[in-house]
């Protein structure tokens, strides 16, 4: 038996836009099938090679951080890149490398190694990185290895 599993995000309005600009950003992405019915819409899409469904069904269930989209990027240029895009027009920094994109949904934006510094083994230097961090909306890697020298 196959099973296929996608993680559901509800929207109340936009689904398709959403998901067409989700897919322009995150390479190996497409929309994959987009139905309606009279009150709703239902549009498969993957991002990464990642399946997902938005459900654009009405105002019975609003977004919340609850549930978020984590993107782990190559390089700070990437992070940068992708966290200008979804802020546009209407999206919300927050902390930590947190989100909201223009339709309401929550992201969270790091590159790569910095899970290798905030969960170090050595304490003193996940500590470091993890304060640094903290004072942070878009990640900088940069600055919190620097932060991590500083002893």
């Amino acid at each position: 038996m196959t099973h296929s599993i996608r993680t559901v995000l509800w929207f109340n309005g936009r689904g398709r836009e959403a998901a067409a600009f989700y897919c322009s950003l995150i390479p190996d992405s497409r929309v994959e099938r987009a139905v309606g019915g009279d009150s709703f819409d239902v549009i498969d899409f993957s991002l990464g090679g990642v399946p997902y469904q938005i459900l654009d069904a009405g105002p019975m269930f609003p977004q919340s951080e609850c549930v978020s989209i984590a993107v782990q990027t190559e390089s700070q240029a990437e992070t940068d890149w992708l966290w200008s895009a979804l802020t546009a027009d209407g999206g919300q920094e927050s902390m930590c490398g947190w989100l909201k994109d223009r339709f309401g949904l929550s992201w969270q934006i790091y590159p790569k190694g910095l899970l290798a510094l905030t969960l170090n083994p050595d304490k003193a230097v996940a500590d470091r990185a993890m304060a640094a961090m903290m004072q942070m909306r878009r990640i900088d890697i940069a600055v919190i290895e620097a932060a991590i020298r500083k002893p």
